[in-house]
């Protein structure tokens, strides 16, 4: 990948959490055809997690550890078996008409810049229907917001009236960027925001997201598989094995000085390119193995 600025390991602006979870844990259950439970999977087991205003907070694991379920939780789109989730101080719930307004300060990018976009619908559709989803139909604010938003990830008025099969990869991400944007959010959730794209495209897609946060004050949940990805975007890192968070640092302690086996595992499969940094690289301890 590119190589970008390492993130900041300045220390959160505000004392308190904009974002924060408190024992969240999401049980997905099977039932037969006559509705009997025949099992049940634990995806996120009683997690607490505290993100802070314009900082940026990675959850990193590999496929299946539960972290794309965290931020679908934070998010809304899916409803947490137990446990309680907090915006500014208020309580999120996905089930209550109550929490409707705050869901809209949490917009999620997703992974797949192809699929999550509407093929058959102009990008100034796209977007429009963000703003119209909230209740806003005040066209000159509609208008505005759509020139705002396709500005800020680099685009002009002229992009708005095509469809995304006519944008590259890294331009769809772009257009998904935008649309989050739309309805001005305090926290973004990027799923694997940049795994779908070229080597060559990536760094450019986190430099993008870098100078949004600085500009706008915006707060990041950055979730990513790719350890090397997350070492230039994040101010601090959480590591999820088997749905559980098992280590939290600041992104310089985490790579230092690593604590958990699993975490030690995720750091030594990071591809070293210089055959020197490769001999060096210090061996696994023993109890590696055993997470």
């Amino acid at each position: 990948m590119t190589e970008t600025t390492p993130a900041s390991a300045e220390p959160p602006q505000s004392t308190e959490p904009l974002l924060t979870a408190r024992g969240l844990t999401k049980e997905f259950v099977s039932r037969s055809p006559l509705g009997f439970r025949k099992g049940a999977v634990t995806a996120v087991k009683d997690l607490n997690l505290e993100i802070y205003p314009r900082q940026t907070y990675a959850l990193v694991g590999e496929s299946g550890s539960g972290k794309s379920t965290t931020g679908r939780l934070l998010q809304g789109l899916l409803t947490p078996t137990s446990g309680e989730i907090r915006l500014a101080g208020q309580v999120l719930d996905a089930r209550s008409k109550e929490s409707r307004p705050l869901r809209r300060d949490i917009q999620m990018i997703f992974q797949d810049p192809h699929s999550s976009l509407n093929p058959r619908r102009r990008v100034r559709h796209i977007l429009e229907e963000a703003l119209r989803i909230v209740g806003q139909r005040d066209r000159s604010i509609i208008r505005a917001r759509v020139k705002d938003s396709l500005e800020a990830v680099g685009f002009s008025q002229e992009h708005a009236e095509r469809f995304p099969h006519e944008f590259s990869g890294g331009q769809r991400q772009r257009i998904g960027i935008a649309r989050a944007l739309m309805v001005e959010p305090k926290v973004l959730i990027c799923d694997e925001p940049v795994s779908a794209l070229d080597v060559s495209i990536q760094a450019q897609v986190l430099n993008l997201l870098r100078q949004l946060q600085r500009e706008r004050g915006l707060t990041y949940l950055f979730i990513s598989h790719d350890m090397s990805v997350v070492r230039y975007l994040a101010d601090r890192i959480g590591v999820m094995y088997q749905g559980e968070l098992v280590e939290e640092n600041t992104s310089e302690g985490l790579y230092t000085a690593p604590q958990h086996p699993y975490t030690q595992k995720l750091l030594a499969s990071v591809p070293i390119q210089h055959p020197r940094q490769r001999q060096q690289r210090d061996r696994l301890p023993e109890n590696a193995d055993q997470v």
